[in-house]
Parts: C-alpha cells; sequence; structure tokens
C-alpha cells in the first residue's frame, strides 16, 4: 500500500466511544490517511489500534484542546505532506479526503482547501447544510466565520510556518488559525460535501455558544489595521446577533 501524505489528528477524552469509531471509520471511508489519536493517558487505544482504525496514539501531555491538536500535528511522520484535525464526534464524508488532497498536489499557491458541511444531529439526521463558497474566505476579518473546519486540509508546511494553534484561545482558534494561514496561501474552496459536524450539547463550540461569539468577534479585531479597530464595533454587534441567530435555528432544527 502507498504510503499516505495526508494524515488526520483526532482529539479525544474517551468518553464518546461510539461517536469516536464513527469518526474514525469515516476517515477510512475518506481516503489514505494516517489516523493519530491524542488522548488521556488513561484511555486504552489498543483496541482501535487492532481494528485498523488508528496508526498511531499519544498520550495527551497538554490542557487544552488546541494544545492537544498542536502535539498530535508535531507527532506525525516527516512524509506528511497535509493535515487536518477531526472532532471525535464529527465525521469526513466517502472519499473527500481524496479530494482535499488532490486540489493541495495540483494548486500549489494554496495553504488550505475547503468545501461543504453537513449539520447533523446525535442520530446522525441532516439538518442543515453549510453550502459556503470561495466568498467565505475574504469575508473572515468582517463577518462570520462561514469556512466549516471538518472537512479542511491544510498544507503542512503552511501549518508550521503560522507556529500552530494559539492555546490561549478555547473556541476561535479554528478562526484565528485560517487567518493566519492566509498569510502563507490562498484559502481554496472545492463545491463538494466534505465532512458533517455534529450538532449537540456536548459540543465544544455549540455548548458554550456566546462564548465561541464573542472570541471569534475578539480574534477577527485583532487582524483589522490599527486605525479601524475602534469602528469596528459598527459590524460587529450585528455580526454576533446573526452568528447567535444562526446557531439558534440550527440547534432547533436538530431537536
Amino acid at each position: 500500500m502507498i504510503a499516505p501524505v495526508s494524515a488526520v489528528v483526532v482529539p479525544t477524552l474517551g468518553q464518546r466511544p461510539d461517536f469516536l469509531e464513527l469518526a474514525l471509520r469515516s476517515i477510512r471511508a475518506a481516503g489514505n490517511a494516517y489516523i493519530l489519536l491524542v488522548a488521556p493517558a488513561s484511555f486504552d487505544s489498543a483496541p482501535l489500534a487492532a481494528a485498523g482504525l488508528i496508526d498511531q496514539a499519544l498520550a495527551e501531555t497538554g490542557s487544552s484542546l488546541p494544545a492537544a491538536i498542536n502535539q498530535g500535528f508535531a507527532g506525525l511522520p516527516d512524509g506528511i505532506r497535509h493535515i487536518a484535525w477531526l472532532g471525535d464526534d464529527d465525521l469526513l464524508r466517502p472519499g473527500s479526503l481524496e479530494t482535499t488532497e488532490a486540489y493541495l498536489d495540483r494548486h500549489a499557491k494554496s495553504a488550505v482547501v475547503y468545501g461543504r458541511c453537513d449539520y447533523i444531529d446525535e442520530t446522525g439526521k441532516i439538518v442543515w447544510t453549510n453550502r459556503s463558497g470561495p466568498w467565505a474566505a475574504p469575508l473572515l476579518r468582517v463577518g462570520p466565520d462561514l469556512i466549516p473546519q471538518p472537512g479542511s486540509l491544510f498544507r503542512r508546511s503552511a501549518f508550521v510556518a503560522t507556529g500552530g494553534l494559539r492555546t490561549d484561545l478555547g473556541w476561535a482558534f479554528d478562526l484565528d488559525i485560517f487567518l493566519r494561514l492566509a498569510r502563507f496561501g490562498k484559502l481554496s474552496y472545492v463545491r463538494q460535501t466534505l465532512a458533517a459536524f455534529r450538532w449537540h450539547a456536548g459540543s465544544l463550540s455549540v455548548g458554550q455558544r456566546d462564548n465561541s461569539v464573542r472570541e471569534a468577534s475578539q480574534v477577527r479585531r485583532e487582524f483589522l489595521p490599527g486605525w479601524i479597530r475602534p469602528v469596528s464595533v459598527l459590524w460587529e454587534r450585528p455580526v454576533r446577533w446573526a452568528t447567535s441567530r444562526a446557531g439558534d435555528f440550527v440547534g432547533s432544527s436538530s431537536k
């Protein structure tokens, strides 16, 4: 078998074993990926390795989700060129990794490729689909983050150049890394559904929605030129309101 050039890091606390197995199986169905699990030292990953669902497991040494993802990326083999992470309750769609990997191989100026993403409930039923297009990338600085992190694939060299995920952020570290990756290449879009984000109360960005919205606003303002930050309140307040209402809509649809 050809050695994989793409890798997916899956951080987990091991508290959702059924969702975790579904996530890992979805990665295997998405393409030829190296799968690295980052979990507490007490988590027994041997059954997952025996089932062929992971290639490597690391005992988590940090104290936050972005720290665990950074640890996973740092522990990948040298031959890996493209990287991603996937929540232990999310899914990749079949063949999606083949699509994004091929895109980055063909487009040397792209640092990231992303696509559409289904929102699913706890049973896997689709409640909404994020069909954002190429316009989602320039919108990042002044509007809501409509680039789905699940399904996106990064060029590893670009990610390393950014210095990695910010561990001082609890929710908007994906928005922050997209904005920093844009300094090293294009954020490119493919018109294909690449992943599914599971919308449920236990999800980090769902259960603490208000904190997530506030932190995203903070990150956007940090990337604005200093002279325009004082007036950014003119659009940040409506953006925060619209983002919160959109979350309420998806939440009500999943019930």
